[in-house]
């Protein structure tokens, strides 16, 4: 059995710490929103403009979006991300000095599951994120057919019975569970469950996923939760 040795090699990278895509032109209020965020536990990716935030939205568990931005207005950015059947369910808190009532209402009817004006208290920023966070299973607990994930106590129990996992093994199960349906390469998975300072190879990934499979019970030809997609890579199986 592979065994999380090399934890003590590299920084932790908990699955809980959510990566927050932030979406602001304005150099100076994006790094202080990335430091409070970072301190509150999040990793934070930076965008700038709107081509460079479409870039990066496949790797955001929610996004901070500016209403105003120099190549696109944010609400249409917005729009394009709910017409891509990747993003529809990927939560967005906009971010804007228009307060206006018809605007929030514009904006939570182009896709915006969040809404809040400049200018905003910290605190407030980042409690509306946590809520959003929660609402999509991104803390708290997690049910997928008869696998519970307790995110907080990194417990993972089968059938009512708890499963003796390694932090590495339910990191890896968590962050595949969170986007069931949703197919990850060998390389994607080792950058956000391992992290980017990690040095293992893909086989490292193929070694997780075979001892998680024993500890759950799986017949591999016919998966109950982790199926492989041969030359692509694996995903959770959707309920």
């Amino acid at each position: 059995m592979l065994h999380d040795t090399y934890l003590t090699k590299v920084p932790l990278h908990s699955y809980l710490m959510s990566k927050l895509l932030l979406v602001e032109d304005e150099p100076s209020v994006r790094m202080g929103l990335r430091l409070s965020l970072s301190k509150a536990g999040h990793q934070v990716l930076e965008a700038a403009t709107a081509a460079e935030a479409w870039e990066k939205m496949a790797n955001a568990d929610l996004v901070i979006l500016d209403w105003m931005l120099p190549d696109e207005p944010g609400v249409r950015l917005l729009e394009r991300l709910r017409r891509d059947g990747r993003y529809e369910n990927l939560p967005v808190l906009m971010l804007t000095a228009r307060a206006s009532e018809g605007d929030r209402v514009e904006g939570l009817t182009r896709g915006a599951d969040d809404y809040l004006t400049k200018p905003f208290s910290t605190p407030e920023l980042i409690a509306r994120v946590q809520a959003l966070l929660r609402r999509v299973g991104k803390s708290g607990r997690l049910e997928r057919g008869a696998l519970s994930l307790d995110l907080e106590r990194h417990q993972a129990f089968l059938d009512g019975h708890s499963l003796e996992l390694t932090r590495r093994e339910f990191e890896l199960l968590a962050f595949l569970a969170r986007h069931p349906g949703r197919v990850y390469t060998r390389e994607e998975l080792l950058e956000r469950v391992w992290g980017q300072e990690f040095l293992g190879t893909a086989r490292t990934v193929d070694q997780h996923i075979a001892q998680l499979r024993d500890k759950l019970n799986e017949d591999p030809k016919a998966p109950r939760f982790l199926e492989t997609l041969r030359g692509v890579g694996y995903r959770f199986r959707e309920y």
